[in-house]
């Protein structure tokens, strides 16, 4: 009788663990594609944009303008598709190093986006062309721009977090890695006054590195 009772138990569980590590490859998927997605779209749109510069404007700014619904839409797209990937660190990292704050701050970064699309930048630089120049930053402006630093002061730490499990897995040259990109992106930020491509470089690293990091935690 026990048996009987146990065996359709081993099957539901046994069935269940497929299922669950299904879904943590499909939410790691969206952290893979997100930061690429983002970028092909900011090149794209900047590159078929009247008055746009990627040497004076800031691939945020593509949010503003009669087109500008396209760029709200990468940022939110993006922005769930990194808060997916998060959970599914989550999973893929359960019971070891960096299983709790590498995906929450990885999760803070992607609700960024969401931010961003909801408080536009500001304009400026020439872009949108017509559009006044912004003498004073604007509350959606000032928002914006906050909330871009959160997310990504987020995702530096983050890399460093994450740098544990993948020594822990024999990875480490990627260890090292996550450790030197964050570094290197803010250093992009820091440079943001006086280059916005550095900036726009650093930004872009940043979504890159994450997008490589997380598909490496997928191959373990």
């Amino acid at each position: 009788m026990t048996d009987m009772l146990t065996e359709p138990r081993a099957r539901h569980v046994l069935s269940a663990v497929p299922a669950s590590r299904s879904e943590a490859r499909w939410a790691l998927a969206g952290g893979v594609v997100a930061g690429p997605l983002f970028l092909a779209a900011g090149l794209a749109q900047g590159f078929v944009r009247d008055g746009f510069d990627f040497r004076r404007n800031a691939i945020s700014q593509l949010a503003l303008g009669e087109a500008g619904w396209i760029q709200t839409a990468s940022f939110v797209l993006a922005g769930a598709l990194l808060i997916a990937g998060a959970t599914g660190l989550r999973r893929a990292l359960r019971g070891g190093p960096g299983a709790t704050w590498g995906p929450a701050l990885v999760g803070v970064f992607g609700a960024s986006f969401w931010v961003a699309a909801a408080f536009p930048a500001d304009a400026g630089a020439g872009f949108p062309v017509g559009a006044p120049e912004a003498t004073v930053m604007s509350g959606h402006g000032a928002v914006h721009m906050f909330g871009g630093m959160i997310g990504y002061l987020a995702l530096c730490a983050g890399f460093f977090v994450l740098a544990r499990p993948l020594a822990a897995r024999g990875l480490r040259g990627w260890s090292v890695a996550s450790r030197v990109v964050p570094v290197v992106v803010f250093a992009g930020f820091m440079a943001s006054a006086a280059s916005v491509l550095a900036f726009t470089a650093g930004a872009g690293l940043g979504l890159l590195w994450l997008s490589a990091v997380t598909a490496r935690l997928t191959d373990r």
